[in-house]
């Protein structure tokens, strides 16, 4: 009884090993900006990659918001090019954590949406 026991404590903390160094990587296509003095305009670029066997069209690039502003670099990408989906983001009028999305709509029936996060904490300028 008391090895099946060590065995299950063994198995639990692999388990809990493994979960926890997968949720330390970071999310590409997630960018925090920490701490942000409120007004500022905070631009970030996303590498964005063709991973289909085809060519990809990005048929539109929106934002969840008029304070965000995207675009891509290059809007037909062959199998394994990249571009760069170009974010701005105006943190005028807001104050304490937000959170906009970026929405790269594709002509690929099996990735027709890919959506990017920003995030920033607002803070009053001085503080």
């Amino acid at each position: 009884m008391r090895k099946i026991i060590i065995l299950f404590l063994l198995s639990f903390l692999v388990f809990l090993q493994f979960n926890y160094a997968d949720s330390n990587i970071p999310d590409p296509n997630e960018w925090d900006f920490g701490k942000v003095n409120q007004g500022e305009i905070l631009k970030h670029g996303f590498t964005f990659k063709n991973e289909t066997k085809d060519v990809l069209n990005i048929t539109s690039v929106n934002t969840s918001c008029g304070c965000t502003a995207s675009q891509a670099d290059k809007k037909s990408l062959k199998p394994g090019e990249t571009t760069t989906i170009n974010v701005s983001f105006n943190s005028k009028g807001y104050l304490g954590q937000v959170k906009q999305f970026v929405y790269v709509n594709t002509d690929n029936a099996a990735l027709q949406i890919v959506k990017f996060t920003i995030k920033a904490e607002a803070i009053k300028e001085g503080n």
